[in-house]
């Protein structure tokens, strides 16, 4: 059973539409990377799956692990695990990044009717965690993401993931912003989750993270539609030769 079926998707804001009959599988184990230029809707299709506002879903259908997906509130979708990371992470002042991470953690743990940790046994795991993500311990006493810089966040929004466990994770241009070396510790960390279970939808502009992360398929969106679909080597393709030679086929 595929982890994501989409079919005939449509997805309008504010009375526009983006999406125009979005069709599309992710199976368990696999790395799908979506691409296309700006304004394409690729950042519009991970934040409808995760139930944002103010998306609209006009037609088409959903599924997740098998079952409708759009009828569930976004913490349902979160406790059924499907995972977003954000393009812009948010700063939420006066919750601590350490009480955030493990409430998130032991909400997700009530849901599946597993033990909650508590505060000594959380730390243990969540030391290790900021380690490999090589991120810095006084990081955790901090307000989520108050004053951290934009590598901080998207390593942030990676350890958040590798905590949570998602069956899905959604990545909305978690690259971005990011220099070569902390791309490196994100991709590594993105690498650490890959198994035979648990599936990835990877929104980038740029074959660099690809270059660590390397997708088992590419999905070109132009206008709303997917426009070429292929395996790794597509994303070489445009990294080379860039958009127009999609787009002319859109224009006619």
């Amino acid at each position: 059973m595929n982890l994501l079926e989409l079919r005939n998707l449509h997805v309008a804001i504010e009375g526009k539409m983006v999406l125009r009959g979005i069709n599309l599988d992710v199976p368990p184990g696999e790395v799908h990377a979506v691409m296309g230029p700006n304004g394409s809707g690729k950042s519009t299709l991970v934040q409808t799956l995760a139930g944002a506002e103010p998306y609209q879903v006009t037609d088409g259908q959903a599924l997740f692990l098998g079952k409708d997906l759009l009828s569930r509130a976004p913490e349902e979708r979160a406790r059924q695990g499907l995972f977003l990371a954000f393009q812009y992470p948010v700063e939420i002042s006066g919750l601590s990044n350490a009480y955030f991470l493990r409430a998130s953690v032991n909400a997700l743990n009530r849901a599946r009717g597993e033990p909650e940790l508590d505060a000594v046994d959380f730390l243990g795991v969540l030391r290790s965690e900021l380690l490999a993500m090589e991120m810095k311990p006084e990081l955790l006493e901090r307000f989520v993401n108050h004053g951290f810089s934009g590598g901080e966040k998207k390593r942030n929004e990676i350890l958040q993931m590798k905590l949570l466990k998602p069956r899905l994770a959604l990545l909305d241009e978690t690259d971005s912003g990011l220099d070569i070396d902390a791309l490196k510790v994100v991709a590594r960390g993105i690498n650490a989750m890959r198994d035979r279970e648990r599936g990835f939808l990877v929104v980038t502009h740029y074959q660099r993270l690809l270059d660590y992360v390397v997708p088992d398929r590419v999905h070109v969106l132009v206008n709303g539609r997917i426009v070429q679909s292929g395996d790794a080597d597509l994303a070489r393709l445009l990294e080379k030769r860039g958009y127009d030679w999609l787009l002319e086929p859109q224009r006619a």
